[in-house]
Order: C-alpha cells, then sequence, then structure tokens
C-alpha cells in the first residue's frame, strides 16, 4: 500500500481505533534519514513534541542497549536473562518497600523462553552490583527519551485512567508506577524523533544492527524479540526470520530489517480506553510495516 494510500485510510478510520494518538517513522539507516507521520484527535498536540509512554520498548532500550555496549559484564545466567530463558516468573504485584528482595528470591535456571517482566528487573540488579543501569545507558539516548520520573512540563499523550484520574505524563505500568524508581521493564517516555534519532545513533556509534545477529533458533536476540512467521507476524509479511525489535503494551513498536536495513517505530496510546480489544492494532502494525518493508 502506498504512504499517499496509507494515510488517507488511517485519517478516515481514525475515530474506530482504541488510540487517539499515534505516530510512526520510517527508518532509513543506510542513509541516517527517517521520515514521520502522525495523527491526533486533539488538534493541540500537532507541530508539538509529544511524548509518548514506550512501556516495554523499555527492556531493548535499556537491557539491549547495556549489553550492546558493555556486553564483557554479562555473565551466562545474565544472558539468559536477557533473552528470557533465565526461568523467572512472567509477572506478578510488586511491592515499593521490598521489590528487591522479591525477584532476587527467585532462582536463576536455565528455561525454554517465557517473555518475563520479572527476569527484566532481575537482570537489572545483576548489571547495578557492578554499575548504575540507567547512568550506562541513557548516553547512548537522544535528549527526547526521558524516564517518567524525569518528566516536568512535556507533552504527553494520556494512556488510560488510575484510581479514576487520566494517566498523563505517569507510567502506566502498575509496577513500575508503585515501585517510583528506574526500573528495567517498563518507565521510558520518548518522541517519535527521539526514538528515531536513538537508534540511528545506536547503530552509528554501537554497530547495533550488525551486532544483532540471530545465532540460534531462539526468540530473542542480545534482549531484542525477533520475528519467527513473517506470515503472521506484526512487523509484516515482508519482514524475516532476521528481522528484531520488540512490541510494547501501551501500542509502541519498533522492528528493524538488518538486510535491508530499515526500520519501524510506532508509537500509540492503545490503552487510553481499554486494553484487550488489539484486532485494530495488530492490523494497523502490519499495514505500516509492510508499506515500508515491501518497498
Amino acid at each position: 500500500m502506498p504512504i499517499e494510500e496509507l494515510t488517507k485510510k488511517i485519517k478516515a478510520e481514525f475515530g474506530s481505533y482504541n488510540f487517539n494518538c499515534l505516530t510512526f517513522a520510517y527508518i532509513d539507516f543506510k542513509n541516517d534519514s527517517y521520515e514521520t507521520f502522525s495523527f491526533f484527535e486533539n488538534p493541540f498536540l500537532k507541530g508539538q513534541k509529544v511524548y509518548f509512554d514506550l512501556a516495554s520498548l523499555t527492556k531493548p532500550l535499556t537491557l539491549g542497549f547495556a549489553y550492546l555496549k558493555k556486553p564483557e559484564i554479562f555473565s551466562e545466567e545474565m544472558k539468559l536473562l536477557l533473552n528470557h530463558r533465565g526461568g523467572l516468573k512472567s509477572w506478578g504485584r510488586l511491592s515499593f518497600e521490598n521489590w528487591r528482595e522479591q525477584i532476587l528470591s527467585y532462582p536463576i535456571k536455565e528455561s525454554e523462553t517465557l517473555y518475563s517482566d520479572f527476569g527484566a528487573l532481575r537482570l537489572q540488579l545483576e548489571i547495578e552490583k557492578e554499575q548504575g543501569l540507567y547512568d550506562l545507558v541513557s548516553p547512548m539516548w537522544d535528549e527526547e527519551i526521558k524516564h517518567w520520573l524525569d518528566i516536568g512540563d512535556e507533552v504527553c499523550v494520556p494512556t488510560g485512567r488510575r484510581n479514576r484520574e487520566s494517566i498523563d505524563g505517569e507510567v502506566h505500568d502498575d509496577n513500575a508506577f508503585v515501585i517510583a524508581e528506574k526500573v528495567s521493564h517498563a518507565g521510558l517516555f520518548g518522541t517519535i524523533d527521539g526514538v528515531c534519532k536513538t537508534l540511528l545513533k545506536a547503530d552509528g556509534e554501537y554497530q547495533l544492527i550488525s551486532k544483532t545477529k540471530r545465532e540460534s533458533d531462539q526468540r530473542f536476540i542480545n534482549g531484542w524479540d525477533s520475528v519467527t512467521s513473517p506470515e503472521t507476524s506484526l512487523a509484516g509479511k515482508c519482514s524475516n526470520k532476521d528481522t528484531f525489535g520488540h512490541l510494547g503494551f501501551t501500542g509502541t513498536s519498533i522492528w528493524i530489517d538488518p538486510h535491508s536495513q530499515k526500520g519501524v517505530v510506532i508509537l500509540a496510546n492503545e490503552v487510553v480506553k481499554y486494553w484487550y480489544d488489539r484486532k485494530k492494532l495488530s492490523e494497523i502494525r502490519k499495514e505500516i510495516a509492510n508499506t515500508f518493508f515491501c518497498k
């Protein structure tokens, strides 16, 4: 689908999506460039630097970047955690008072792939025995990537309600909100420009693409998710098994094809109304990816 046809379709159907804010970008790593497209129900947001809750894109932008920058600090157990094979449970309620003790209580043991917020948090605690995680990776980001605790007057999109109040400029993830610290599983906010510039910088200065190579049939590659079936993948039908990226619960995603050296970034506030019906989000994710990757 040509980009003109895609943008026309999005505009025509915009009121039927769960989200009311959508921005996406196509990255050309070969030419160190990107192009963005934005759609907002609120006309005030047009032309603004608009921050989205990146949700689980936080994982590769912290833990994946840590491995990219300093792989020598990762033990074999830490690599298992990085790639969601460390045997920790997927999720559970954590408390402000003892979340560290709870996460450290779980043994690390090699397992089949199980996507795990707890594993991501455990890896952060292991890294921080040597160095603060955010101290290590934040210099790799563009200035328009911020942790939610550092959000001040920035314009943010709403992502639902908590205790009957709009979630606006606060992290959507309940555990990250309760912990109220800079953690690895969720908490980063960013603009579309900030995410694109960060990825271009990561490739230019740290060889993100060439160092994120599939070396086994495991799903995760150095902290990044990968495509297992291009026919059904949210990275689109023209992705391949070397395509890597990540999804975020709020409606965000990154996909990078190392062969064409192209990338697609999507930021949305899919959870502003409710989260459980994602059919149209899945469709638009595929259509946006197909428009670029199938060129």
